[in-house]
């Protein structure tokens, strides 16, 4: 089973992967961009946010994609594979960067993706207070530093995007206490 933990910056996700992949050793645990040698490259580029074209921003995040999924998720299909991140982020982003419609959008990840979607999706949401809190005290990637206006937009896209796409949904409050979501997915992921 294929499972996308989606959420904007400092939600959570990383750490509740962590400890599912803690409690459970023979999950596989990837992240977009850069888990492969080409991703590792385009996250750099990517996090530096230097690129002027939004398209280009786009293309190489879709390029990270379908590498990552040929290298990663197709042939490890009968594992559950846990993912920081993915294609709901890719949409998500991009339509809160720049004027992209979100059936193009969602046609060129499955296209990236050779169709293939994920089961399940984790989406981790947070209120604005909770995410000024938890950004104030770290280094931001150029992403980041975009802003908790941006941030946020990019929250609203992920919400309304897992809606019109209908792949089944764990929404998750992210302000609750760490034992109780993880209680949560565990729950949800039937593991």
């Amino acid at each position: 089973m294929y499972v996308l933990f989606e959420g904007i910056d400092t939600c959570g996700k990383s750490t509740q992967i962590a400890r599912i992949k803690a409690s459970y050793p023979e999950v596989l645990v990837t992240h977009e961009p850069g888990a492969t040698p080409f991703g590792a490259k385009a996250r750099e580029i990517l996090l530096q946010d230097t690129l002027h074209s939004k398209e280009a921003e786009l293309l190489l995040f879709l390029a990270d994609r379908a590498e990552h999924y040929e290298r990663v998720i197709k042939p490890n299909r009968e594992k559950l594979i846990l993912s920081d991140r993915g294609f709901l982020s890719g949409i998500a982003y991009a339509m809160a960067s720049g004027e992209f419609g979100f059936d193009t959008l969602l046609q060129l990840n499955r296209f990236a993706l050779q169709g293939d979607l994920p089961e399940k999706i984790v989406l981790f949401l947070i209120d604005e207070s909770t995410l000024k809190q938890r950004t104030q005290n770290k280094s931001l990637d150029g992403i980041e530093a975009r802003g908790i206006n941006y941030l946020m937009r990019v929250q609203h896209h992920m919400v309304e995007s897992a809606e019109k796409i209908g792949i089944d949904t764990l929404t998750i409050d992210a302000s609750k206490p760490i034992e109780t979501i993880h209680e949560e997915i565990v729950g949800y992921l039937g593991i």
